[in-house]
């Protein structure tokens, strides 16, 4: 898969869209973060894992633009039979030197994971909170650096294939900045399905091996 040479460009949200936003963030990411707790908390055979991976990542799939490869990692735990939870950080970097300019981008993601079956081949859903950081820095002649960071919902599915009890490989797909409100923004995606699913602007592919304990 070729990798991308502009850096990523994230969606900036109108103004009129900027409160209602702020309100469903301030809500929501509290609620998802309650339920996780929760979760964490229930009595279950809870499994530890910490891997890397690798990410190809479109921040809009309207411009006709190769994924851009990133490196991460990611910790994994089982919950229960049927769910688990991940943290993951992905990193890409790039120089411009006509533009003396250096662009560092980090995506992190919190995930809740719905694993549809269990044993060795696990198919699962997966769905939660995302922060997507950018900056960029001067390469020679002044200290100057900018750094914004994007909130953003993000689902998908996967599969997880566990040749052992202590070691796994997985492989999915993410929609990322899920639109709730079904708005006819031409910055947004069309639904997952068509109009039954919330719309979306990005997308990531992810290929890692996590090691349990």
């Amino acid at each position: 898969m070729r990798v991308g040479k502009s850096p990523l460009k994230f969606r900036k949200p109108g103004p009129d869209r900027l409160d209602m936003c702020s309100i469903l963030r301030r809500v929501s990411v509290p609620a998802f973060f309650s339920l996780a707790s929760l979760l964490v908390a229930t009595p279950a055979a809870a499994q530890f894992g910490i891997g890397a991976r690798m990410a190809w990542i479109r921040s809009d799939v309207k411009v006709d633009a190769d994924s851009v490869r990133f490196t991460g990692g990611q910790i994994r735990m089982g919950i229960s039979k049927g769910l688990g939870f991940e943290v993951s950080m992905d990193r890409h970097s790039e120089s411009f030197e006509a533009l003396n300019q250096k662009v560092v981008q980090t995506p992190i993601q919190v995930s809740l994971l719905l694993r549809l079956s269990g044993g060795g081949f696990s198919p699962y859903l997966l769905g939660g909170p995302g922060w997507y950081g950018r900056s960029v820095e001067v390469i020679e002649g002044s200290d100057l650096k900018v750094s914004t960071r994007e909130f953003g919902w993000h689902a998908g599915g996967g599969i997880e294939v566990k040749p052992g009890k202590h070691f796994g490989i997985h492989g999915d797909y993410r929609y990322t900045f899920l639109d709730f409100n079904n708005d006819d923004d031409e910055e947004i995606g069309g639904g997952i399905t068509g109009k039954l699913l919330p719309g979306y602007k990005g997308s990531m592919w992810t290929l890692g091996a996590t090691v349990y304990f």
